[in-house]
């Protein structure tokens, strides 16, 4: 069980000051303090397979991990600033490199919202317009396979005809889905061997 930072609920981060034999600037520290302790709050909203992927030291883990089940009260707050203590004393490369790891995390999930919201988009616009909406995305996406989304509107329309489940538009979902991950995948992989070329001309 992780030890409650020893804060009042009332106090902010003054005793953060008292970790320094060479104080120095208070407003400064109280700032990275409260940087941390929002970074906390990122944390521990993750996955346990994303948060693992931070490699954090076992205490922070287990901390954090603590924060992600618990409910808005003082005791969420409290293990929030032990959270926030501990991490503005890791090492300063240490942290850069929790904080880099954080921000990839961040942008793949947001990538992961924005690729929903066009598959969602283009898989109703597919279902209504058909012949029309099709051309347009085949003329976005022409690695796509023409067939089977054809053969997928087609499965769609008896299954609305016939008062079925919707099946196939569950599977057209995840076929756009799945060409959208693969764009990205390849963009990635454009702009990481451009990278590497980079790094060979400086050498």
């Amino acid at each position: 069980m992780i030890e409650e930072y020893p804060y009042d609920d009332e106090e902010e981060f003054d005793d953060e000051v008292e970790y320094y034999a060479v104080r120095p600037n208070k407003t400064k520290i109280k700032k990275d303090i409260t940087a941390l302790f929002n970074m906390g709050i990122e944390m521990s909203a993750l996955s346990q397979s994303n948060l693992r992927q931070l490699g954090l030291p076992e205490e922070l883990h287990e901390a954090i991990s603590q924060v992600g089940g618990m409910g808005q009260n003082s005791a969420r707050k409290r293990l929030l600033k032990f959270i926030a203590a501990r991490m503005h004393k890791l090492d300063a490369e240490i942290l850069e490199v929790i904080t880099e790891k954080l921000a990839r995390i961040k942008n793949k999930s947001a990538h992961a919202v924005r690729e929903h919201h066009i598959a969602e988009r283009w898989r109703d616009r597919l279902i209504a317009e058909d012949n029309d909406a099709l051309t347009d995305f085949l003329y976005e996406y022409p690695e796509a396979d023409r067939q089977h989304l054809r053969q997928l509107l087609r499965n769609i329309q008896k299954e609305s005809q016939n008062g079925n489940p919707p099946k196939s538009a569950r599977l057209l979902y995840r076929y756009l889905k799945e060409l959208l991950n693969q764009e990205e995948d390849d963009e990635e992989t454009l702009l990481d061997d451009g990278q590497d070329v980079g790094e060979d001309e400086d050498e």
